[in-house]
């Protein structure tokens, strides 16, 4: 006993140690690992179809192959679908700031009213708002500059995806203890994520329909981004609900700007405490605790990526140790 205490000590020390080491090469490395993560990730999700081909008999290579294109075509049009988005929120900013400016000086005269503010912390707070906003915006040399990373991240991406497609089979048979698991737990990832994307599609549907009702603009925009950000739970809706209060206030003058957020909570309300446990179920439900703070660590690492690959590889890492617990309690028995 006296030599198993120092052991367990000295165990639990290079878990630690570890941990921090895979953490900060991953922050270090992130252009590296953020794109295969979030291409293995895809490939997780489509696993299940790139199998049904092979047993239809066609070639893995081909498989593989037309599920690179798949993926590549869908975020494609992602990106061109928010494309629109961030053009008409960018042609909003000089009226963004021009509000924000008027917000900040109703508040800095209701503090200089008070006699507890003084000149500098009034500037500092009137010009806040404006410098976020401009520098949430690259510039031409930045984007020029980003452009290289960026098509080297994308490489990595596609060759990621697709040979992990390829040689799934092979990967997992060289882990036969786990192979089963491994399996069983892709494809109920790859169900899960395909029902919370229909989820997803219905929820941006019904924001851009309540949205024309009320006549907030660009309502298939609004649409497109609740459905993006509704996979990044809790932080997600929760940046569509500020973005449409702010889009209220600068489009009604009147107690009517609360409208389109609170449409937006009611939905989000139904979505998540009624339709998604009943389609969805409590085979691979997570503690909420565990997905937050998953998501949260996702966005310090990598950023947007990491938040949106965080929940994936939670759900996966349940799915497989569920899997593998079942599997060893019916050879047990």
């Amino acid at each position: 006993m006296v030599d198993q205490a120092p052991s367990k000590l000295v165990r639990a020390c290079l878990i630690t140690l570890t941990f921090i080491a895979v953490v900060a090469a991953a922050k270090e490395a992130q252009n590296l690992f953020a794109p295969a993560t979030f291409a293995l990730v895809l490939g997780v999700v489509m696993s299940p179809v790139a199998g049904r081909l092979e047993n239809l008999g066609v070639p893995r290579t081909v498989s593989a192959a037309s599920a690179l294109i798949v993926g590549a075509a869908v975020i494609f049009l992602l990106i061109v679908a928010l494309g629109p988005l961030l053009s008409a929120l960018i042609d909003q900013v000089p009226r963004i700031q021009q509000q924000f400016r008027g917000w900040m000086n109703e508040l800095t005269f209701m503090l200089r009213s008070l006699g507890g503010v003084t000149f500098d912390v009034e500037r500092t707070i009137s010009q806040s708002g404006e410098d976020a906003v401009e520098e949430a915006i690259p510039s031409v040399a930045e984007a020029l500059w980003l452009a290289p990373n960026l098509f080297g991240q994308m490489l990595i991406f596609a060759g990621t995806l697709f040979f992990f497609l390829m040689t799934r089979d092979d990967i997992y048979s060289a882990i036969p203890q786990y192979r089963v698991a491994l399996k069983q737990a892709d494809r109920a990832v790859s169900h899960y994520f395909v029902t919370i994307a229909l989820i997803n599609l219905g929820l941006g549907v019904s924001l851009c329909g309540v949205l024309i009702l009320i006549g907030l603009p660009n309502p298939m925009l609004w649409g497109a981004a609740a459905f993006l950000a509704n996979f990044v739970l809790y932080l997600g809706p929760l940046a569509i609900m500020f973005s449409l209060l702010l889009a209220g206030l600068l489009t009604f003058n009147s107690a009517y700007a609360l409208v389109a957020p609170a449409s937006f909570l009611m939905l989000n309300a139904i979505e998540a405490q009624f339709v998604t446990p009943a389609l969805v179920g409590k085979q691979l439900k997570v503690n909420p605790l565990v997905v937050f703070l998953s998501i949260v660590f996702g966005l310090w690492l990598w950023g947007p990526l990491g938040g949106i690959v965080a929940l994936p590889v939670v759900v996966w890492v349940y799915a497989l140790v569920s899997a593998q617990s079942k599997r060893g309690t019916a050879s047990e028995h």
